[in-house]
């Protein structure tokens, strides 16, 4: 059993979105394994294996050492029962206790299509009359990271201080050069994400944060859990 499960549509996604919160995660003790859905290629500055090359180096800046990419169709991912399975078959063979997943409300339909995927893999995660490998598992939370292609600013169900690990995460990002060094479309995104970085901060008080999204209501055993 692992303690999370970040599932992003693209190599990328997870450390855009999320990507100072694993650091911190993995500098506190806690196993965390990252899955893509795609490969992420076709891209005007990328090839599969330059994007498998960044993505390897990007999980090792975080410290994580559990990355798997799956099959999936990069531009045309669909939430399909295929999709749902091999998913459901990486939730059942790691076991984590929570997952996190894409915002479901984005421009791109990967991203949309990501998040579909991962809340049924949750659901098939459990079957037990099923030909998927591995034992049962339903993982008892699922927490939805933003790394969308809209301009969205929603309020969050909660923030994590990562003023910490925020350098952290702008060097992995630094390691898919061929996204955001070779592509001149991209030159400011890293900045902007590290001014966006600041302003959810802002809101706890804080040098950094990301924000997280649940449906469901968030437990904690202690009040002072809470500042």
């Amino acid at each position: 059993m692992i303690d999370a499960l970040c599932i992003g549509a693209h190599p990328d996604d997870v450390e855009i979105g999320m990507g100072a919160t694993v650091a911190g995660m993995i500098d506190r003790g806690l196993d965390v394994a990252i899955v893509d859905l795609t490969n992420g290629e076709p891209t005007p500055y990328g090839t599969p294996e330059t994007r498998a090359s960044e993505s390897t180096a990007a999980a090792r800046v975080l410290g994580v050492t559990d990355r798997r990419t799956l099959t999936l169709p990069n531009r045309y991912l669909f939430d399909t029962v295929d999709a749902r399975t091999a998913l459901a078959e990486v939730i059942r063979d790691l076991c984590p206790r929570v997952l996190y997943v894409p915002y479901p409300q984005d421009a791109h339909p990967d991203h949309i299509a990501a998040s579909q995927i991962a809340m049924a893999a949750r659901f098939y995660s459990k079957f037990t009359k099923t030909d998927m490998t591995g034992e049962p598992h339903y993982p008892t939370k699922v927490y939805h990271y933003m790394a969308v292609h809209m301009r969205l600013v929603k309020k969050p169900d909660l923030i994590v201080d990562v003023s910490d690990h925020l350098d952290t995460k702008i060097d992995a990002l630094r390691a898919y050069a061929s996204q955001f060094g070779e592509n001149p479309r991209n030159a400011d995104v890293i900045e902007s994400i590290r001014i966006a970085a600041h302003m959810w901060g802002g809101m706890i008080g804080v040098k950094a944060g990301e924000p997280f999204f649940c449906a469901e209501p968030i437990g904690i055993t202690a009040p002072e859990m809470l500042v």
